[in-house]
């Protein structure tokens, strides 16, 4: 490659969107079983803002500058030694630390080739949240067909793919939103949708087989009394006490990571044929990250925040 070096968001210390800053810095070179992305476009999650404020620095071994970013699309550009699935060129996407930049690479393993209908800011708002949303409704909770599911806070990037699996499945689904997000939510899939500002959802909701809870504290704890007995609440915000689950007669999982291959296939085919479509809320440039993870931070929008490269 010609250029040598690249634009980068990086902090050198934990803190609020300020310690954001665009740097020039060398183009990283993959390795064996890596590829070389020229990164498009990236989405902001919220792993990004709490890393960045130092939420996760107990137990972590953090060397900065650190190069935000989980999740992105682009194009290869070169592969490593051994790469056998990807050619310069093809248009990509899937979980890519550091991307938060003009180029980052990527293992092989984490990446698909991005399907034509989808946009890159599409396809890069897909990653994380599909995963989260399939591996806690489907690996964890074993969510099945008319089964009933009430997945708290519907219009976030993992609320809307869990509609969207759940309705795949079969399931009959209740979610909670803001008045102004209630048309969106049953255009996605939901059977009742329930508006937070106005119900209480445990009034409306009752003996469900699946809670999907994105959104912790008062939520969560009003959440128990509408599981039918051997019901499951999954988290993916706070870990939960099989002791609190006991006393209502279900069972409590906390989903902080990890996700079948056999999962990965499932909503690549999902993502192929349509039926998993994500949502852009706002589209920012990479100089605006410091913006985009504030607007992130204060939540209640609807769908993914993606930031062009």
């Amino acid at each position: 490659m010609s250029i040598k070096t690249m634009k980068a968001i990086r902090f050198h210390d934990y803190g609020g969107p300020e310690q954001l800053i665009l740097e020039d810095i060398p183009i990283p070179e993959p390795v064996a079983g890596e590829v070389l992305v020229k990164i498009n476009t990236v989405a902001v999650n919220p792993w990004d803002w709490k890393f960045r404020s130092g939420k996760y620095k107990e137990g972590m071994q953090v060397k900065f500058p650190v190069i935000p970013g989980i999740e992105a699309s682009g194009t290869v550009v070169m592969t490593g030694p051994g790469v056998t699935g990807f050619l310069s060129g093809q248009a990509v996407y899937g979980s890519m630390m550091a991307s938060y930049a003009e180029y980052c690479v990527v293992s092989e393993q984490q990446l698909f080739l991005k399907p034509d209908p989808l946009s890159y800011e599409e396809a890069a708002a897909i990653p994380v949240a599909s995963q989260t949303a399939w591996s806690s409704i489907i690996e964890i909770a074993g969510l099945r067909d008319n089964q009933r599911i009430l997945i708290q806070g519907g219009a976030g990037s993992v609320g809307i793919f869990a509609i969207q699996i759940a309705k795949w499945k079969g399931a009959y689904v209740y979610t909670t939103g803001s008045t102004e997000n209630l048309d969106f939510l049953r255009s996605q899939g939901a059977d009742r949708v329930i508006d937070y500002k106005i119900n209480r959802f445990e009034s409306l909701v009752a003996d469900v087989d699946v809670v999907l809870d994105t959104i912790g504290g008062e939520t969560q704890e009003r959440s128990w009394q509408v599981l039918r007995k051997g019901g499951i609440l999954v988290s993916i915000v706070t870990p939960l006490s099989p002791d609190k689950g006991a006393k209502y007669g279900v069972r409590a999982s906390y989903r902080n990571s990890g996700i079948s291959k056999e999962g990965l296939i499932q909503i690549q085919n999902l993502v192929n044929d349509g039926t998993l479509r994500p949502v852009i809320r706002k589209i920012l440039p990479l100089s605006e990250a410091g913006l985009a993870q504030a607007m992130s931070e204060k939540g209640h929008g609807r769908g993914k925040i993606i930031l062009k490269v």
